[in-house]
Order: structure tokens, then sequence, then C-alpha cells
């Protein structure tokens, strides 16, 4: 194995010694985390990363307010800011492990609320975009994926390992179909209300197949302490 190799493992280890991983994009991902890590400026920090994640966000919800107003090319908008908010939320952390400047807990802190204030933002952007009845879609997007928020934080509290995956679905697989959604609402005018309801039925079930392992995980925990008291 040569330098590189060696190198890249290093970094690899470093910046997944903090959680899991299943989605089914993970290779990939990780290899592309790994070289854009080597690339970033020195002068670039964790936090410049997690500000320009959180920019994002607000680029694609700027692209769904443009779009209700002028035109739907603006959804395309939307995709730049998943693609940025992405970027910025995939290297924040793992940038200061590499650099051997690990703030787990600030860390995990910071991202867990911008990540909330991310889905905040894109349900507000679906909500001025669809408008009328269909707003609901909005706000049940905003529930369920604060849903599969919350059933992290449980499962991290009851295990002691923190996943931020649901089987082969993660973050980037989510950003991907949503990216998707906008380019075909961009061809295809009000297919975002059918696209939009199908991920909130997918969420849903996803959502109520991991409270189900959740609960079964709490009862195990829950026997095993009880075995060290007798």
């Amino acid at each position: 194995m040569n330098n590189s190799n060696y190198e890249k493992t290093d970094i690899l280890s470093k910046i997944s010694a903090d959680r899991d991983r299943t989605n089914l994009l993970k290779t990939g991902e990780q290899n592309l985390i790994v070289f854009l890590l080597r690339h970033v400026p020195k002068r670039v920090s964790s936090d410049m990363l997690t500000t320009l994640g959180l920019a994002g966000s607000f680029v694609t919800a700027t692209g769904f307010v443009l779009a209700t107003y002028f035109s739907r090319i603006f959804l395309l908008l939307g995709v730049l800011g998943l693609a940025i908010n992405w970027f910025g939320d995939s290297l924040d952390g793992r940038l200061a492990y590499m650099r051997n400047k690990p703030r787990k807990w600030y860390g995990f802190s910071l991202d867990f609320t911008v990540d909330w204030l991310t889905n905040i933002l894109m349900g507000y952007g679906y909500i001025v975009y669809v408008g009328g009845k269909w707003e609901l879609l909005g706000f049940v997007f905003v529930v369920m994926y604060g849903w599969a928020m919350m059933t992290a934080l449980l499962r991290y509290k009851i295990t002691g390992k923190y996943t931020i995956d649901s089987g082969l679905l993660g973050p980037t697989e989510v950003r991907i179909i949503i990216s998707l959604f906008l380019v075909l609402e961009t061809v295809l005018q009000g297919s975002i209300i059918y696209t939009g309801a199908f991920a909130c039925i997918i969420l849903f079930l996803v959502n109520i197949d991991d409270f189900i392992k959740l609960l079964k995980m709490a009862d195990h925990r829950d026997r095993e302490e009880r075995s060290t008291k007798l």
C-alpha cells in the first residue's frame, strides 16, 4: 500500500470515528469527502463549513420562493442549495477530526440545531410554492423528518452509537431524491405535490419501522440493567 492509500485510510478512520453509516452511497460518498477534505484551505474552519451548509438551505428555500412568483426554473436553484448544504454539512465535523481538533459535543449540538433549521426552511419553501390545501404536505414533511431526528437522538441515548441513516437511506440519498423531485417539477408542473405526498408516506413508514426497532433496543437495555442489579 502506497503513502496515498495509507493517508486515505487514516482520514477515513478519523472522519468515521463518531458514527456508523449504512446508507446506499456510503462508499462513494466517503471517498468523495476524503478527496474534498484534502483540498479545503487551512483558513477554512469547521464552523465556516457549517455556516455554508445552512446558507445552502436558505438558497433552496429562496429557490422555492422565486419559483412561486417568477418561474419554475428557479427550482433548480434549490438543487444547487442542496449541493451546498451537503458540502458544508458533510465536511464540517470531519474536517475537525482530520485536523485532530474534534469538538464532539459542540459539533453534535451545532449540527443537530442546524439540521433542524434546514428541515424548517425546506418545509417553508415547499409551503410557499404549493400553496392552498397542499401546504399541509410541507408541514407533514417537517414533522416526519423531525421524528426521524428525534429517533436518532433516542437511539444514541440508548445504544451509545450515533447513526443518521435509516437502513439504506441517509441524508445524502434524501437530498438526491428531493433534487430529482425539483427537476421533475420544472418540466412537469404539479408533480411536486404527488412526489411530496409520496416522500411523506415513505418517511412515515420508515419512522414506524425505526420506532419499533428503537423500542426493542430500549427493552433490551432495560433487561440488561435489571439483570445487573440482581
